[in-house]
């Protein structure tokens, strides 16, 4: 018995100082298999790449296509936001047709108040009024009302049933 607990001893006993590589080896087999796998890893990523460089490469020419429906997230050409009506903003002291009353006194856009003679764009559909410049901005890249979401594109008239 004291011979097996001597054995167990010595095989747990370790020194810092021995290395012990020797069980360590790569064999012709798998340095072949490492490196195939590394080469599949490589082209493959390689291939999506390129293939998201095509995708980059083909899609803004896709979107000047006179096929393609127009993205909803585009804004509004420039005539069109040229041609929003512009008012000066008042107190409501002084009453007017053009003047803007007190109950928004502010661009909800920039956040700014607005103050006595401001030029301010009216939205047609909804009424709610910008700071020019804000509202320009907003309507190049959205083509909906900042507030209410209301769009403002101008969608082709379908003819209303003549009523008898």
């Amino acid at each position: 018995m004291a011979a097996a607990q001597e054995l167990e001893m010595q095989s747990f006993h370790w020194h810092n100082t021995e290395l012990d590589d020797h069980n360590f080896e790569i064999r012709g087999r798998i340095l072949y298999f490492f490196v195939v796998l590394s080469a599949v890893v490589l082209l493959v990523a390689l291939f999506l790449l390129y293939s998201r460089w095509l995708c980059r490469l083909i899609q803004p020419s896709l979107a000047n296509a006179p096929d393609a429906p127009p993205s909803l997230s585009q804004g509004l050409d420039p005539t069109t936001i040229n041609a929003l009506p512009i008012i000066m903003h008042r107190l409501k002291s002084t009453p007017d047709v053009n003047t803007v009353g007190d109950e928004e006194n502010e661009c909800c856009i920039c956040l700014g108040e607005f103050e006595d003679g401001d030029k301010l764009k009216i939205l047609p559909k909804c009424r709610h009024f910008y700071h020019g410049e804000c509202v320009d901005r907003w309507l190049s890249t959205q083509s909906s009302c900042p507030l209410c979401r209301n769009s403002l594109r101008v969608d082709s008239v379908v003819p209303s049933p003549i009523s008898q």
